[in-house]
């Protein structure tokens, strides 16, 4: 049998550094980001099928949020302002995505291959869940611009603003729902939070 290498490679996410363009108050990798951003699409989920009328998977968004940035163990974390720069620069960045999920699933015995296949990339059956991972990679870049602002790091002032105006202009009514019900907590004390 071949020495897999799929799981030690996702082991390295917590090395890759999120926010590389900005001045940290507290680093943030890809694996700390991937799970928050789990823990949200999962709600996103719940709130489409218990306020929404919807009938999702919470557990699959949840599982697909998890995978949603291990293509960046290869390509890094490109910054939001390179990555969207032009349309080229997306393009050719779409590109190396892709070779970077084919690398990805050549990790894994073949066996098992076509059953990772949908969690390293967006698939057509998946489009609702996949909405919904969006909109949790996007609370969760909110998240830590607020809880950067906390600390008094005016440097994501800026991120924060246009993150929010991007969460608004997805339309997704679990998004907005999220906004109004768990994110006043973030600029509140652990005390205040746990009475």
């Amino acid at each position: 049998m071949n020495e897999e290498k799929f799981f030690a490679i996702i082991s390295r996410m917590k090395y890759i550094n999120r926010w590389g363009l900005m001045r940290n108050t507290i680093t943030e990798n890809i694996s700390e980001h991937s799970l928050e951003t789990a823990f949200i699409a999962h709600v996103l989920a719940l709130y489409r099928n218990v306020r929404f009328g919807g009938n999702t998977d919470p557990e699959r968004c949840a599982l697909l949020a998890m995978y949603h940035d291990v293509t960046e163990i290869i390509t890094g974390d490109l910054p939001t302002p390179v990555k969207y720069f032009n349309a080229e620069i997306k393009s050719e960045y779409d590109k190396v995505e892709k070779m970077a999920k084919k690398r990805m699933l050549s990790y894994l015995p073949e066996d098992l291959r076509e059953h990772y296949r949908p969690l390293l990339g967006h698939t057509e059956e998946e489009k609702e869940l996949w909405e919904l991972v969006k909109a949790a990679d996007k609370l969760s870049a909110l998240i830590k611009c607020v809880e950067e602002r906390q600390m008094g790091n005016t440097d994501f002032a800026d991120a924060e603003r246009a993150t929010l105006d991007s969460i608004h202009e997805m339309d997704l009514p679990e998004a907005e729902e999220f906004l109004r019900e768990f994110l006043p907590a973030y600029t509140t004390t652990l005390d205040k939070q746990t009475k």
